[in-house]
This record gives structure tokens, C-alpha cells and sequence, in this order.
């Protein structure tokens, strides 16, 4: 098997021992495929329910998004309360939001519980990019007091930015206490260590190369299969390899980050004095945070094709040097990216076919909510499916333009929306 790709969090990671990988015929109530937060939340939350999991990783444990993303905890869904309301009215957008917002609790007191060490801090700073976007914000608060009485956001002030982060590019911005980061690979380890210790059976370098939906469930590796009652689709932009009918509706989009040389504590006291995580209001956004070693890890545009660039730190550096001037020609020690996975409408696409269930898609949104949705999948295989359906029934579309034009169309969409950033 490959170690983990070089980034920050792999030369960081804590001790997580080498799975087995599957060998001959194998039984079990549930086959879960995909080694990252959602795959591994549903297997932990099922193991926990009495059922037997098997779990499946093509690679390693975080080997994708899971492991290498920005570590931003981001509370909620893409979509945010006002546009929620506009689709689906009141009642049903209250019950979406304090649904999603449910998340931040469950990944901190899974965490906590398993005495998870992934350095999480708390706060999460929404930075508008253009003075338009406060207004966006300002409204899009109001809408979620109404809503769900929430006291955890409250708009800052361009005037008071600095006091989050020490930006001369920002025009005010939202600051929520129930975001956060943490160091995702960490996290998932943890999540395997504690599946491991509920019961769960996880096999590493083994990649599924086949699925059969019926009755019983049957996946398939090169040296052994997994037969089970149900299954869990947990690939994300790996997904189309499995099922075709679920490939088409997402995209995936190359990320890329840096992690900096550590920065002396009063530097990076000055640099973002909240200690939160921060996201920009851009389509093409920004996001940044401190690490625990006083690092700055910072995630700045994207490229719509899998080949990364020839040297990402250079890539990466030109946006860390726009939002922070103070830091030009600043050592970067680590450089790495991954694929995203992106639905058309931003929304996550998430239900089930045949026993078998999937969730994916998450847009940028997947470090809370990938692990709700495997609490979720495990309630609907225990019966209770209410909200795991207020998930499943978001809207979904694939894709346009069929195999051959639906990535060059799409490209052009998203294009057209980095080129408005600019304006």
C-alpha cells in the first residue's frame, strides 16, 4: 500500500497501524466502501447500533478529501437560511438548518468522546470579499434568527476585521462559534480507531471493483468479495467508478494548499488574532488557518482538471500574498492538493439504491456534515428514516451535456462565476 500523499497533515499524522487487505469471501450486515468522514461515521454509528461492518478503503484511511481538505469546520449546507426559504419555505428550510447545524455538536462530541487529538479550535469568520456580500450576510442572519433563534453569529464590522484577521482585502464578515477547525487526517483516524474498537472490520488497499445492488449486497475486490444485508456508497468523486448513475452527478475540482513555516506566536497572534478558521465570500474562495505549530494553512484557487500544477506552492502562494501583503516571500514548507467533490446546485446528493446507500457531494462543505450523514444512514438501516430523508430529498440534477461535453460545460459555468470574483 502507498503512504499517504505528502502534506502537512500526513508528515503530522498521529500513529494509525496498516489495515489487512480484504482476502477471500467475506459476510456482514453492512459493507462499507470508502474510508473517509462519511464511510467512516456510518460504519462507527453502525457498529455502535449492533450491526457487523466491514469496511472497504481503495488506498488508506483519509487517503482522499477526508485527509487532505482545509480542516474548516463550516456550519450548515451551501445553500444558506434566505435561500433555503425561498425554495422550500419556512417550516421545511427551519427543519433543514437545525438538521445541518446538528453537525457541529456531533463532531465535537465525537471528538470528545474518543479523546480524538486533531488540535480542534473553535470559530469559524465568513470574510466579505465585496462590500455587497456584508449586506448578503447581514440579511442571511436575520433570516436564521427567525428562524432558529440562533445565537451563535454576529456580523463584524469593516471596521472591526482586524480584530479577526489582519486582512486589508475584507469589508466586514460574520464570524459563527459553531465552525471550527481541526486536523482532518487526525480526525479520521480517530474515527477509525474508534470503529475499530465498536467492532468494525476495515481493510486497506482493497478497491472495490464491482457492486451488485441486490438482495444480498455483494462487493467485490480483487482477491475477495463482502457479502451484506445493506451497503454504504462512501467514495464521493471516486464514485462514478462504482455506479455511473451516481458519477454523473457530481464534478470534481482540484484544490490545492500550503502549509507555511512556523510563524513565531506573536506573528501569528497578529495574523488572525480570533484563532478562528476563515473563508471568503469569493465563488473561486480563499480559506485559511492556523495550525497548531503556529503554521499558516492557507487554500487559494482551483484548477477543473485532474493534473496539478507544476509547482503548487508557487500556485497557491500569489493568493496567500493578495489577503496577506505582510507575509511576501514567507517560507512554505508543505504543498499539496486533492479533488473535491461538486454537485451542480451545491447541495449534497445523498439516498439510497436497492440496500444500498450513498452520500456525496459535498461541495466544500464536508467537514461537519459528512458526519451527520453517516448517523443518518444508520438510522434509515435501523428504520428511522425521517431525517436521513430530509437529506435525501434535496434537489438533484446531473450534470449537463452527457460524458463527452458535461466537464467542458461545466468548466465554462464555473469560469463564469470565478470571472464575476473579479468585478
Amino acid at each position: 500500500m502507498l503512504p499517504h500523499a505528502p502534506s502537512y497533515y500526513a508528515a503530522t499524522a498521529n500513529p494509525f497501524p496498516a489495515q489487512p487487505v480484504l482476502a477471500g469471501d467475506e459476510a456482514a450486515d453492512l459493507v462499507v466502501i470508502g474510508g473517509g468522514f462519511t464511510g467512516l461515521s456510518a460504519a462507527l454509528h453502525a457498529a455502535e447500533a449492533g450491526f457487523s461492518v466491514m469496511l472497504l478503503e481503495a488506498e488508506r484511511i483519509g487517503w482522499g478529501a477526508s485527509g487532505r481538505n482545509g480542516g474548516q469546520m463550516i456550519p450548515g449546507l451551501r445553500w444558506g437560511a434566505c435561500e433555503l426559504v425561498r425554495h422550500f419555505g419556512e417550516d421545511h428550510a427551519r427543519r433543514l438548518i437545525l438538521l445541518a447545524n446538528s453537525a457541529g455538536d456531533l463532531v465535537r462530541g465525537r471528538i470528545k468522546q474518543h479523546a480524538i487529538a486533531c488540535d480542534l479550535r473553535h470559530g469559524h469568520f465568513h470574510a466579505a470579499a465585496k462590500r455587497e456580500h456584508l449586506d448578503d450576510m447581514k440579511r442571511e442572519l436575520d433570516c436564521l434568527r427567525r428562524l432558529v433563534d440562533y445565537p451563535l453569529s454576529s456580523i463584524v464590522s469593516a471596521g472591526d476585521v482586524r480584530d479577526f484577521v489582519a486582512s486589508p482585502i475584507y469589508h466586514g464578515g460574520m464570524i459563527d462559534m459553531n465552525g471550527g477547525h481541526l486536523h482532518p487526517l487526525n480526525y479520521a483516524l480517530g474515527l477509525a480507531e474508534a470503529a475499530i474498537k465498536a467492532g468494525v472490520r476495515i481493510f486497506e488497499g482493497s478497491r472495490v471493483t464491482a457492486i451488485d445492488h441486490g438482495s444480498p449486497v455483494v462487493a467485490r475486490t480483487a482477491k475477495g468479495k463482502v457479502t451484506a444485508r445493506y451497503a454504504v456508497l462512501a467514495c464521493d468523486t471516486a464514485m462514478g467508478e462504482l455506479e455511473p448513475r451516481l458519477g454523473r452527478m457530481t464534478m470534481g475540482i482540484a484544490n490545492y494548499n500550503v502549509a507555511t513555516a512556523p510563524l513565531s506566536e506573536a506573528q501569528a497572534r497578529a495574523l488572525i488574532p480570533s484563532g478562528a478558521a476563515v473563508a471568503d465570500s469569493k465563488f473561486v474562495l480563499n480559506y485559511y488557518r492556523l495550525s497548531a505549530d503556529n503554521r499558516l494553512i492557507f487554500g487559494g484557487g482551483e484548477k477543473y482538471t485532474p493534473r496539478p500544477p507544476a509547482d503548487v506552492a508557487g500556485f497557491v502562494r500569489r493568493y496567500l500574498e493578495r489577503v496577506f501583503p505582510q507575509l511576501k516571500g514567507v517560507p512554505i514548507e508543505h504543498a499539496w492538493g486533492g479533488m473535491v467533490g461538486v454537485t451542480f446546485n451545491r447541495l449534497p446528493h445523498m439516498g439510497r439504491i436497492g440496500n444500498a446507500f450513498y452520500a456525496h457531494g459535498w461541495s466544500g462543505h464536508g467537514v461537519l456534515v459528512t458526519t451527520l450523514a453517516g448517523q443518518l444512514i444508520a438510522e434509515a438501516m435501523q428504520g428511522t428514516a425521517e431525517r436521513f430523508d430530509l437529506f435525501a430529498q434535496l434537489p438533484g440534477r446531473p450534470f449537463p451535456g452527457g460524458p463527452l461535453l458535461r466537464h467542458p460545460l461545466s468548466v465554462l459555468g464555473m469560469l463564469y462565476y470565478a470571472l464575476r470574483d473579479r468585478l
